[in-house]
């Protein structure tokens, strides 16, 4: 059996100085509606193997694990980990439950430290906001205003307000002076919800532009209840700098470092954290956009567009304290950035200065990779031989993709499950002498294949090579819809648009939630954030 840790001496671990990563097991929609501490990251136990080692990359870290109070899953994880050479895991003891009857707080929701901390800015700072309904009138009525969309492109596309340009929140600094040359334009930043419009804004204000700036009230999630005109499909992308524009956003880029204390590491000092890497985590992260990552980027850096890594810091980073290096072109973009990790009180966090060119390293193209994970050793069969072996009516397809993407598309006649549930809920199954196991990429379904057979003694257990995104590329039909499915569909966060019906009144209860979350960390014990040097 693993050691365990108390709740008591986990929280002097994660207020204290050293590294700690604190990984919570359970899937993410019972993380989100269960409720976790505040620090916790959420690695769900059915992709621990294929998350763990970006998100904790030294073997050597000190882990804790936790469920919310069986200890089952816990367990299971630190015996995972244990055999993929992690030495140094615990088990909290009671899990979720033993730390809420210790006194501590339980948060819902995902991504919550960012969200909080985003809310703190809004109050602390004063950040500026609009109505849908003024934006929305000024934009019929033609006035001298820009509206920027901060999410990424891939969403922007998804939904956006008219007349709106995407420019991703780590780019509105680097991008605004060729957008806005003029100081009269009303600025509007946006995002779905809240956290990335006011942590935008107040990027754009801390910066010290001369234009009005203010945060879309609540976003485009209230807009579209307002029944205001959307956008699909849009393609509005925020201008690269010219040599004048840039000229401006360094200056401002560097007034903001000096306001927060960002520091900046040299090519040789980056050679030596890069050593150290087996006593100290080390996250070398690439705030450029993901077009410009994947055509060229440092061989360890993982792509964390600067938004989205203060937006969800969690989502790319489960080690407390460890070192971050942050990294682009022209040192704007990491300098925003960092000046928001700061603020997080994420305590070693340097910009390189010069940015990547500075390194004289040869770029790797694509779209880089994690540390690469064992994926086992499994019978696999293309799209036509699943095909045809469908045909003859002798075996089962179980979807191992979350309810989201089975939802979206799957092999028509495919069951639906959780690979950390099957112990539990296969025999739901029906009798078939042959399953196929399939997932978005088949990465999940290679990892459940052994588990599954073991479970199953006689049953022929495959693997559709590629998984459901291979298949689909074949040309092969699909269903759309929920349907036989083993579990309930729990295992991810559903947000106000992900759901079918109820939608107003989901977004509704996401905003109420989001804006109690001052009101919560307030009482919490293990808050991370500071405003120092903040207007």
């Amino acid at each position: 059996m693993p050691p365990t840790v108390s709740s008591a001496a986990l929280h002097d671990r994660l207020t204290g100085d050293g590294e700690i990563a604190l990984l919570d097991m359970r899937e993410q929609g019972v993380f989100s509606r269960d409720g976790h501490p505040l620090l916790a990251v959420n690695v769900p136990a059915s992709r621990l193997e294929l998350l763990i080692p970006a998100l904790v990359p030294r073997r050597s870290a000190p882990v804790v694990v936790m469920d919310g109070g069986s200890g089952d899953l816990a367990t299971l994880a630190a015996a995972t980990l244990a055999a993929m050479g992690y030495i140094d895991v615990a088990v909290l003891d009671g899990g979720a439950a033993a730390w809420k009857d210790a006194g501590g707080e339980l948060y819902t929701g995902i991504n919550v430290p960012s969200k909080a901390f985003g809310e703190l800015v809004e109050r602390e700072s004063a950040t500026p906001h609009m109505s849908a309904t003024e934006v929305a009138r000024r934009i019929v009525a033609g006035d001298n205003m820009v509206v920027l969309d901060s999410w990424p492109f891939a969403e922007y596309r998804r939904v956006a307000i008219p007349t709106s340009i995407d420019a991703p929140s780590a780019e509105l600094v680097y991008r605004l002076a060729d957008v806005a040359p003029d100081p009269a334009t009303l600025i509007v930043v946006n995002c779905a919800g809240r956290t990335r419009s006011i942590v935008g804004a107040q990027s754009l204000i801390d910066a010290g532009v001369p234009n009005r700036v203010v945060a879309l009230e609540n976003g485009t999630m209230v807009w579209e209840l307002a029944g205001l005109e959307i956008e699909r499909g849009t393609d509005r992308v925020a201008p690269v700098p010219s040599p004048a524009g840039l000229r401006a956003a360094r200056e401002r880029a560097r007034a903001v470092a000096g306001r927060f204390g960002v520091e900046t590491i040299d090519a040789a000092g980056l050679t030596e954290w890069r050593a150290q890497r087996d006593r100290r985590t080390l996250f070398v992260c690439d705030v450029r956009s993901l077009e410009e990552y994947t055509d060229g980027h440092l061989s360890d850096a993982r792509s964390t567009p600067g938004g989205q890594l203060v937006q969800a810091t969690d989502d790319y980073v489960g080690v407390r304290n460890a070192r971050f290096v942050l990294v682009d072109d022209t040192e704007v973009r990491a300098s925003m950035a960092a000046s928001w990790l700061i603020r997080l009180v994420w305590r070693v966090v340097r910009v390189l200065q010069g940015g990547m060119a500075s390194l004289g390293e040869t770029l790797a193209p694509g779209i880089g990779a994690s540390p690469p994970t064992t994926l086992r050793d499994v019978a696999l069969l293309d799209s036509d031989a699943v095909a045809a072996l469908l045909a003859t009516g002798g075996a089962v397809v179980l979807d191992l993709d979350s309810s989201i993407g089975f939802r979206t598309g799957h092999i028509s006649g495919a069951w639906w499950g959780v690979r950390s549930r099957l112990a539990m809920e296969h025999g739901g199954l029906p009798c078939a002498a042959t399953i196929v196991l399939t997932s978005a990429d088949g990465a999940v379904a290679r990892l459940a294949a052994p588990e599954l057979a073991a479970l199953r003694p006689g049953t022929v257990v495959y693997v559709l090579d590629g998984g459901t995104t291979a298949w689909r590329a074949a040309g092969r039909p699909l269903e759309y819809g929920f349907a036989r499915p083993l579990s309930k569909p729990d295992d991810v966060n559903y947000r106000a648009y992900d759901r079918n019906r109820d939608v107003a009144k989901a977004a509704q209860a996401y905003l109420d939630w989001e804006t109690g979350l001052v009101a919560q960390a307030a009482r919490g014990r293990t808050v991370p954030f500071r405003l120092a040097g903040a207007r």
